[in-house]
């Protein structure tokens, strides 16, 4: 660590190779790595990371402690909120029918990720679904619908192959974790787990 490095820990790193348009606001503690753009009205929070070759639109927002790793498009539209996962090369889409003759710009659909929700490498999220809190999308996948809260979805179109812990460890029978003890119950109303505090 260079001198000054150990100082300004919590300081905002840009590396030299990527861009942040003026007016981009990025939080304290947030990491910009190699060849990555973020667009002057993205907002970002605290201790955030973009690994290599990220794009981040203008109407953009991204919680504290997200994850972004090496080649995603977080495009207009987009939403994710605190302590996201978003493996290498995932995709986020916009629009439902794109057409490069025909600009659809006026429709483009919101997608939520929920907190502590982990997005695999080479997913596809579809626009305007949700993705549930602490969910996991696997490797592949491709969500075409929403997502309940804790839900571990897998396969082309997504569906749920199981239920996870906000720790990352898959439920089984009853719904408790065997690394943090952690317990849930099902939620009717959002289709999903809800914690037992």
């Amino acid at each position: 660590m260079s001198e000054g490095a150990e100082a300004k820990k919590s300081a905002v790193f840009v590396h030299p190779s990527a861009i942040v348009d003026e007016g981009a606001r990025l939080g304290e503690g947030m990491k910009v790595w190699h060849f990555s753009h973020v667009m002057p009205k993205a907002v970002i929070g605290k201790n955030c990371s973009l690994g290599q070759n990220c794009y981040v639109g203008n109407r953009v927002t991204l919680g504290d402690n997200v994850r972004v790793q090496n080649n995603v498009s977080i495009y207009d539209n987009v939403f994710l909120e605190d302590d996201v996962f978003v493996g290498p090369s995932a995709v986020f889409t916009n629009v439902l029918n794109p057409r490069a003759g025909f600009p659809r710009k006026d429709e483009y659909k919101d997608t939520f990720v929920r907190k502590g929700a982990s997005i695999g490498a080479n997913a596809t999220i579809v626009c305007g679904h949700e993705v549930g809190e602490a969910s996991f999308i696997a490797a592949g996948a491709v969500v075409t619908k929403n997502v309940p809260p804790f839900a571990m979805m897998a396969g082309v179109p997504a569906r749920r192959i199981g239920w996870m812990c906000r720790c990352g460890e898959k439920l089984g029978e009853p719904l408790a974790c065997g690394r943090c003890a952690r317990k849930y119950t099902r939620d009717e109303g959002a289709g999903g787990l809800r914690e037992l505090t």
